[in-house]
């Protein structure tokens, strides 16, 4: 795990603070800087979590627009004590701890590279870039720098993934041999001419498609939960429902894992309404499978157990999604736990991606790294 000291932000140095100091910046909280426009994704959110963060001292706010000073007013209330129309003039004059950047992929890089060059810890929105190569830059300045740069993969912390994730570690799958996984949603969207005119829907400005979008959680969480990278992908990208995009709506893709394992998964623009998803691993001692929508959350079952039942959990208390991911990040970010993510991950995450992509464009599987 990457490790970093909060206070080297104010010139101090050690892997991770003490514990006096780590109470003292859990108590005197940090400073985050949002760095967005109109357009940014899943702002209400970000604003959320910040206002309930405990350690969140002060909120600044990047918006050369505007649009969304008042929704952040309205959240953080007396937290947000500043806005600012560029990216550069929050941090010089702020020096928050930790920059949460949620903009079009196509215009976020140069302002993560803001951030990080002026030593802060960075929470992106995905995918935050439309070519590899810029993130494989600021995957440099971070490592170089020892910053977090962490993408915003929530479903990591989700309580059905971290009980998963758990249970494999200790070996209750035994070796894992295979992976089998989904992530549905709504083909309505595409219809409506308004999504057309977003970034979401242009590869340009994005990126690409449902697979960079919203299939990218998926990739990124068979990785965690087997403990094991992507090293290889082969598939297909396209439009099956016949709407006028140049991104994907559907992809199907195969994988080999660093672990020998084989996996599939299809990431697509199908129903209605809603979303269906799944991931489902099989191993030497038994088989693991995870639903974050409908069915049960997780169920497995385990040769390893003297009464070979299958273990069903219908639900877990606690929160999910992007609140507590954002908590962890700003306690990552204030050296008081490691992040939910490394920068290395973040990297194999779009590498896997943009492997998938390449792979649909040359016919040819692709070797990731």
């Amino acid at each position: 795990m990457q490790r970093r000291v909060f206070a080297k932000v104010l010139g101090a140095g050690a892997a991770l603070l003490p514990a006096a100091a780590a109470g003292s910046a859990a108590r005197e909280g940090i400073k985050v800087g949002v760095i967005t426009h109109a357009g940014g994704a899943h702002l209400d959110a970000y604003f959320s979590a910040l206002a309930e963060a405990d350690e969140v001292a002060a909120v600044s706010l990047s918006d050369p627009g505007r649009q969304n000073v008042d929704a952040a007013r309205e959240a953080l209330g007396e937290k947000l004590i500043a806005v600012y129309g560029e990216p550069a003039t929050l941090v010089r004059e702020q020096r928050p701890v930790m920059a949460l950047v949620s903009m079009e992929a196509a215009l976020a890089p140069p302002a993560i590279e803001v951030a990080l060059r002026a030593g802060c810890h960075v929470m992106a929105e995905k995918p935050a870039c439309v070519r590899i190569e810029d993130f494989e830059r600021l995957h440099e300045i971070a490592k170089t720098n020892d910053l977090h740069l962490m993408l915003a993969l929530a479903n990591r912390l989700n309580p059905e993934a971290r009980e998963a994730r758990r249970l494999i570690g200790e070996g209750m799958m035994g070796k894992i041999y295979g992976v089998e996984a989904h992530l549905i949603a709504d083909q309505t969207r595409l219809t409506r001419p308004a999504y057309h005119e977003t970034w979401y829907a242009e590869k340009a400005r994005g990126g690409g498609g449902h697979l960079i979008w919203l299939g990218i959680h998926w990739l990124d969480l068979t990785t965690f939960l087997t403990d094991s990278d992507i090293v290889e992908v082969a598939g297909f990208t396209g439009v099956v429902g016949g709407q006028p995009l140049d991104v994907e709506d559907s992809a199907a893709i195969a994988m080999k894992f660093a672990n020998g394992a084989f996996g599939t998964m299809t990431s697509g623009y199908y129903l209605d309404r809603g979303y269906h998803s799944h991931i489902k691993i099989w191993g030497s001692h038994g088989w693991l499978e995870v639903r974050r929508h409908g069915g049960l959350p997780l169920s497995w079952y385990s040769r390893k157990e003297q009464d070979s039942r299958i273990h069903r959990i219908d639900r877990f208390p606690g929160p999910s999604g992007y609140t507590p991911f954002v908590k962890a990040c700003v306690r990552a970010s204030a050296g008081l736990e490691e992040p939910p993510l490394t920068v290395d991950d973040s990297l194999q995450a779009l590498r896997t991606v943009f492997g998938c992509y390449r792979a649909a464009q040359t016919g040819r599987a692709q070797r990731l790294g």
